[in-house]
């Protein structure tokens, strides 16, 4: 096992990786911004680096520094957390060659799923279900309309080095798809510095599913069951739960397997997140892979007692799983909500600002990861999640219940919070049936 390790990222995935370092007896070195100077979470670590600026380009994105700083630091390894570089096979690739173990999977790895494209061709020679769409990058408008016109509209034009929506246009006809395309190149160059694109044929209302995946190095790979994420804004998640109300037994064996394989195609090791999307008729299709943890790993956590953080550093480190499919068991049903610094009221406005009160909730089953107190002040500089409240209950009606006592009690003065949302989307009869799927937003808010 590792005796010191340098975290490369900031807020309550910072402080996550933190605690999981104090249990397992692992000295942490937490970087920081100067715009995170006043970070609480930083006197818990045991060391800490000022890396620069509040830019991210200048501080956490910055990879001659951070590399400075685990040296200077003397770490064996370096956790990125979600974000910033988590999915950056150069860093993992500059990682390795400074002899300092990368808490994740192989820059090659990265470098192959990271790329949309490269990794749906994966799945197809791996017996995973594609949705239907070009076979790689699509160069000229032209061919755009012919696959287009093969596959039938609606289609979704996709950046294949993308994430978090970005660089994705959706056409529902010939005059719009130019456009599109045009529209989706620029934002992908901007966004990635890559401005190639795919297309597919646009799944309308899907459920979005992903499977949980933690492999070792000697070739052990197990999925933990199923996250629902069909909760979302502009491709954000916002609530998650596990198991999904949609999926039975024998799907989530299917989903289960096909996301083993595509696991095991990529030599893939540590932990990651196979993505779906499901139809109306529950057939389901590969979407993507992220070669991390992803932020709603807790709902995971919480129906399998498994802990995420401490499996990645086991791996990481060499040590092997330790158990087997068999093992696994899903217990209980969780839900999580993303608590963002964001008014919902005004169109979801970023909200930075001083926290004048705090008060989180508590009692049996409920968790609260968030770096975040009284007097804490939010700088503007980074993505504007604060929080996330998760629950654990017997059933998926607990829990509902569950959360919705837990939003109750959240307390957060001095900024706007999306935490009325989510005490108003617990209570709706379509998220209480669980009959929702990815456009539940735009048609009920």
């Amino acid at each position: 096992m590792f005796k010191r390790i340098l975290i490369a990222n900031r807020s309550e995935i910072a402080l996550r990786i933190i605690r999981a370092c104090k249990e397992l007896g692992i000295e942490s070195v937490a970087v920081y911004s100067e715009a995170d100077a006043d970070a609480r979470y930083l006197d818990m670590a045991d060391e800490t680096i000022c890396i620069g600026p509040a830019r991210s380009a200048n501080s956490y994105l910055n990879i001659p520094r951070i590399i400075s700083a685990a040296e200077v630091a003397d770490v064996e390894a370096i956790h990125p957390g979600y974000g910033f570089l988590a999915e950056n096979d150069h860093f993992a690739e500059v990682c390795d060659s400074c002899g300092i173990a990368f808490i994740g999977p192989k820059a090659e790895t990265i470098a192959l799923l990271g790329n949309k494209a490269a990794a749906r061709k994966l799945a197809v020679e791996n017996d995973v279900p594609v949705v239907p769409g070009s076979k790689g990058i699509v160069e000229d408008d032209k061919r755009l309309l012919e696959i287009a016109q093969e596959i039938g509209f609606p289609v979704i034009i996709k950046a294949s080095a993308g994430g978090g929506g970005r660089g994705m246009r959706i056409a529902h006809n010939d005059i719009s798809l130019v456009n599109a395309f045009l529209a989706a190149r620029a934002e992908a160059e901007v966004a990635f510095g890559d401005s190639s694109v795919y297309v597919e044929k646009y799944i309308e209302k899907p459920r979005h599913i992903e499977i949980q995946i933690l492999a070792d190095k000697e070739g052990n790979i197990v999925h933990l069951g199923e996250r629902d994420c069909s909760l979302q804004r502009r491709h954000q998640k916002i609530i998650e739960e596990s198991p999904s109300p949609a999926i039975s037994e024998e799907q989530r064996h299917r989903m289960g397997e096909a996301a083993k394989r595509i696991c095991r195609a990529a030599d893939y090791v540590n932990a990651g997140t196979v993505e779906f999307l499901v139809d109306k008729n529950m057939d389901f299709f590969f979407m993507e892979m992220n070669a991390r943890i992803q932020v709603e790993h807790p709902v995971t956590e919480m129906v399998t007692g498994l802990d995420l953080v401490k499996a990645q550093l086991r791996i990481a480190s060499g040590q092997p799983l330790g158990f087997t499919q068999d093992d696994v068991r899903i217990e209980g049903h969780s839900i999580e909500c993303r608590i963002n610094a964001e008014d919902p009221a005004d169109n979801f406005r970023p909200s930075p600002g001083t926290i004048s009160g705090y008060f989180q909730p508590g009692g049996r089953g409920v968790r609260v990861d968030s770096h975040v107190y009284a007097g804490y002040s939010i700088p503007p500089h980074y993505d504007s999640m604060i929080g996330k409240l998760i629950v654990h209950a017997d059933c998926r009606k607990k829990a509902i219940i569950q959360i919705r006592r837990a939003l109750e009690e959240y307390r957060i003065d001095g900024i706007s919070t999306t935490i009325p949302l989510h005490s108003d989307i617990v209570r709706h009869p379509q998220f209480i049936k669980g009959e929702f799927d990815t456009s539940f937003l735009e048609t009920f808010y």
